[in-house]
């Protein structure tokens, strides 16, 4: 076991992948010289060489192109775009290209591309570079959609992608990087297709995902104190969802909250919520609630900023309501 923060397990599995597979290349921008924009990269590019590790331009459509190219020619790219609003700048290619060769070539051709990007709010960077538009990328078949919430799982998904014959996207949420825990650096890949129940509960679900997960294990040991037994479900995985773990949750519990850091119209919390609905209808006791950000640009002032996330606080009165 070491111990280490999750954009050094990041890393962590950067370099075994590179090590293993000659196919395994990184590009986007910053990722060399620099070292990422959020120091993932960092030491990379000395170790690798510019080959391995590619600085590219400033053209997200481009590099996103080259990558899914460079995958149908029988390599392994890693592309990194270095915040969620940019990859908008990419969507055609995306939504266009990568998510359909396979289908649209009745099975003749994939797209073993892994796509990373930081997403989230609660660092200061206002309006342009605080979404979190997973949401949008989980409506689209043909990828996979991925949110590590946990520094183990930010190692062992970032393999288990590099294993999948197609497009999978790793949505990192930036406040996340600084955290730290102790994990089995020899661990290979982790199940992308399931779940997990963070914390058993009984008396309501809290449902979640990457930067969210913290509070909403937070809100439920203070539940507790109220003897209010909240199990709290990370998702994990947005596309494919693992909608049997939700639904034997709250058919336990009868009660879900959703928390989800998108703006609440329109937002994954629904799709949850819908999901619920028709599948667990007879099992609930309330309604399920959604717990989601204001439906505003992100400001930049803190206190506003914060006022506008999901809170430990809004999860706290969301499950109080129902009770």
């Amino acid at each position: 076991m070491k111990k280490m923060t999750y954009r050094e397990a990041v890393r962590s599995a950067l370099r075994d992948a590179l090590k293993s597979d000659p196919r395994v290349f990184l590009m986007g921008e910053d990722v060399g010289r620099y070292g990422g924009a959020f120091a993932v990269s960092l030491g990379l590019l000395e170790e690798f060489g510019p080959e391995r590790i590619r600085d590219s331009p400033l053209s997200e459509s481009t590099f996103v192109g080259a990558g899914i190219g460079a995958a149908l020619g029988g390599m392994r790219p890693i592309v990194e775009i270095m915040t969620v609003n940019f990859s908008l700048l990419a969507l055609d290619q995306i939504l266009n290209n990568a998510a359909t060769l396979r289908h649209m070539s009745g099975g003749q051709y994939s797209v073993p591309l892994v796509v990373r990007m930081a997403s989230g709010g609660g660092r200061q960077l206002a309006a342009q570079h605080s979404h979190s538009l997973e949401g949008w990328y989980a409506h689209i078949p043909g990828i996979k959609v991925l949110a590590p919430a946990t520094v183990e799982d930010a190692r062992g998904m970032l393999l288990a992608a590099l294993k999948d014959p197609d497009p999978v996207f790793i949505f990192e949420h930036a406040t996340l990087y600084p955290l730290e825990a102790e994990i089995d650096e020899s661990g290979g890949p982790v199940d992308i297709t399931r779940a997990t129940v963070r914390r058993e509960g009984e008396d309501v679900t809290l449902i979640t995902y990457g930067g969210s997960l913290g509070k909403a294990l937070q809100a439920a040991e203070l539940l507790g104190r109220e003897d209010i037994d909240a199990e709290v479900i990370d998702l994990r995985t947005l596309r494919p969802l693992d909608t049997r773990t939700i639904l034997l949750s709250v058919a336990k519990t009868h009660r879900a909250v959703v928390i989800d850091e998108a703006w609440r119209t329109g937002s994954f919390a629904a799709e949850i919520s819908a999901q619920i609905m028709e599948g667990a209808f007879d099992d609930l006791d309330a309604p399920v609630a959604r717990v989601c950000s204001a439906e505003v640009p992100m400001p930049y002032a803190k206190h506003m900023e914060e006022a506008a996330l999901p809170r430990v606080e809004t999860i706290l009165s969301a499950v109080q309501r129902m009770f």
